[in-house]
């Protein structure tokens, strides 16, 4: 993608160290490094070695220096300084990836830079290449926060907000919804009532019935949710083909008033005559 060639160092602003990070720091101190730890964007990783040397149950992932990405899920998330390093649509992939690596009831810690005086691409003092930073705000709970940085602790939102219905009616009941993936501005999340194996929904969590009275750049955040839970969803189930749909206003057969996006995945044979797909929601025109 375009995005990524024009932001090919961003590795390089990781650190070496010697000592634990003044995030992990801070979080150690308040009894934040619960359970089954990952250090996501782990840089060259010394705090992974050194949480381990103190027994926490840590592993990393960075895509330069350990580039296996974790296949469990796991109690607490590190997310250190890497969001100032990355444009808005490698963000969104990072939101969305320490969404779906988090256990239901665990938590994230995202640490932001509070010290950058400009943003957008310069030259690294030492390596001499171009590296990108910006500043981060997220709509996050802050747990710690001084003139140099400030750690958000992120909790589900299906989770977090479990039966609030002034946020959504998709959040009724005392029932945890499985969350699929977050970002920011959309949550996803399986279909209660599902038509096929891995039915999905994706939810902008400003409460609008209207899909076309959302703004467009929640149309966008919406859409790239879209993308990365079909990628999900094909890994899991294998689905051979996909239908995306949007029901708006009654009389397309909206029943719920929150605006939603269906990712229905599809099997061969689930169906006697495929052709023709979503035109079959008026059945006598869906030949042709």
């Amino acid at each position: 993608m375009e995005y990524i060639k024009r932001n090919l160092n961003s590795h390089l602003t990781a650190i070496e160290r010697t000592s634990l990070s003044y995030p992990a720091r801070i979080l150690q101190k308040q009894d934040k490094l619960l359970g089954k730890i990952l250090d996501f964007g782990c840089g060259i990783g010394k705090d992974v070695e050194l949480l381990k040397e103190k027994d926490f149950d840590i592993i990393g992932y960075d895509p330069f220096y350990f580039p296996n990405f974790p296949t469990e899920k796991f109690d607490t998330i590190l997310c250190f300084y890497v969001l100032n390093v990355l444009l808005p649509e490698e963000q969104a992939e990072v939101l969305m990836n320490v969404s779906s690596l988090l256990k239901p009831n665990g938590k994230a810690y995202y640490s932001v830079r509070r010290d950058i005086q400009y943003e957008g691409f310069r030259v690294h003092k030492i390596h001499k290449k171009e590296t990108f930073q910006c500043i981060i705000k997220l709509p996050y709970f802050t747990i710690f926060k001084n003139e140099n940085c400030e750690i958000y602790e992120y909790e589900s939102y299906t989770t977090l907000n479990k039966g609030n219905t002034d946020l959504s009616p998709f959040l009724i009941g005392e029932e945890t919804r499985e969350l699929l993936v977050e970002t920011a501005t959309v949550f996803s999340f399986y279909d209660k009532f599902p038509v096929s194996k891995g039915h999905a929904l994706i939810v902008p969590k400003r409460l609008v019935s209207n899909y076309f009275d959302l703004t467009f750049k929640e149309q966008t955040a919406c859409w790239i949710v879209v993308n990365k839970v079909k990628k999900i969803l094909q890994e899991k189930y294998d689905s051979t083909g996909f239908n995306i749909g949007i029901n708006i206003n009654e009389d397309a057969g909206q029943t719920i008033w929150h605006s939603h996006i269906h990712v229905i995945p599809r099997y061969k044979g689930d169906v006697e005559n495929p052709r023709g797909g979503i035109r079959g929601v008026i059945p006598h025109n869906k030949e042709y």
